[in-house]
């Protein structure tokens, strides 16, 4: 698998430049104020107009308006810390050692970037993040979590965060529905946020285009509900490991010497990193094919390119690695919304046919020697409408 580090900025401004190449209008500064909704479209109040649509999407953070105003339900748990990142100055930086400190009274983290600094301070989460972050407050925290006298000469940025876990607990109201932070908020560690909004998206985005083009089965769009809030819930439970085992108190040592002895044998840190990284999150699709709900891998295909390439029409593929038999035939009902592709990749994991989704996942599997057609034909029908 091919990987690059990235920012918040790149990904938005990739994000941007498609919307644009699709035609969408970008409005922004315009805060949602109100919103009502029939049993055929919604109107909401943005920048002080109404706007009308057949369905709306909240996609507008922690404090979502669209969440408040469509009375979802928000539930979870209190925060138990507040985080502050910040780039600064230090008038001497050999007073803070470099790395990630775990401290009888919270955590602090000194990046090699020059000023970097990261501080989780165990308050409850009592800062009222409505106040302006001045240099005394963080100099104060500083001091208190590292137990040193370091002192800030200068901050340039600074923000704050906590652990608040909450989620809807359902992302479909009517014709209103939530993806990202509006239906669920955790703590940042771990940097799993992005990765679950965009699953979201990715997930809600064929399906409400499908629902929209009138070409959807019934319950499609339900079906965002169903996959999507587990995994958000797995994520909330992870955050909210992560900051019990580094939570201060005369227990603490010993559970984090277990965590590290753990983490110190192979399946234990294999254990870790398909939790942390979001690449092994499985849907419940039914059967018991290990690659049935998982994202498929991106096979490369002989004159076709990567299936990464043939997904960003939007539209469902079918590979066909043969050369058995040819699914041609049963795909053709279906040929409006998914594209059949013959030809063997580099390597076929042993399968040998695939059906992918629009969202990158693996809706059917068939194996050599076990031709399953019908159960083919049955997941074409369960995700798709004939041409």
């Amino acid at each position: 698998m091919d990987g690059f580090m990235t920012s918040l900025d790149a990904v938005g401004g990739v994000l941007t430049a498609r919307a644009a190449a699709r035609g969408v209008t970008l409005v922004r500064g315009a805060p949602v104020t109100a919103l009502r909704q029939d049993g055929q479209s919604v109107t909401v109040t943005a920048g002080g107009r109404e706007h009308h649509a057949r369905w709306l999407v909240g996609c507008d953070g922690g404090h979502s308006a669209v969440r408040t105003l469509a009375r979802f339900s928000f539930t979870g748990t209190a925060p138990l810390f507040t985080g502050y990142v910040a780039q600064v100055t230090f008038d001497d930086p050999r007073r803070l050692p470099l790395g990630f400190h775990l401290t009888p009274t919270g955590m602090y983290l000194r990046t090699p970037l020059e000023g970097h600094l990261g501080t989780m301070d165990f308050d409850g989460g009592a800062f009222d993040r409505s106040r302006p972050l001045t240099r005394a407050h963080l100099q104060e925290v500083l001091r208190r979590v590292s137990g040193t006298d370091a002192a800030l000469t200068e901050v340039r940025l600074a923000s704050s965060f906590t652990d608040r876990a909450m989620q809807a607990t359902s992302y479909r109201r009517g014709r209103v529905l939530l993806a990202g932070d509006a239906a669920h908020i955790h703590s940042p560690l771990g940097g799993q946020g992005l990765n679950l909004g965009i699953g979201d998206a990715m997930n809600l985005g064929w399906k409400l285009a499908a629902t929209v083009r009138g070409d959807a089965p019934d319950g499609l769009l339900d079906s965002y509900t169903a996959e999507r809030h587990p995994v958000g819930a797995a994520v909330l439970d992870w955050s909210r490991t992560q900051v019990a085992t580094m939570r201060p108190g005369p227990h603490a040592p010993a559970l984090q010497h277990l965590v590290r002895d753990l983490m110190a044998t192979s399946d234990g840190t294999t254990h870790v990193y398909r939790r942390s990284s979001g690449l092994f999150h499985r849907y419940d699709l039914g059967g018991d094919q290990p690659l049935v709900g998982r994202t498929a891998p991106d096979f490369r295909l002989a004159g076709a390119g990567r299936l990464s390439d043939l997904l960003r029409d939007g539209r469902g593929v079918l590979l066909d690695f043969g050369p058995h038999r040819s699914l041609g035939e049963e795909a053709a009902p279906w040929k409006e919304q998914v594209t059949y592709v013959p030809g063997r990749p580099d390597d076929s994991l042993g399968y040998e046919a695939l059906l992918v989704r629009p969202d990158g996942i693996v809706a059917w599997a068939g194996l050599p020697g076990a031709p399953d057609d019908a159960g083919l034909q049955d997941c074409l029908a369960r995700w798709f409408t004939r041409s």
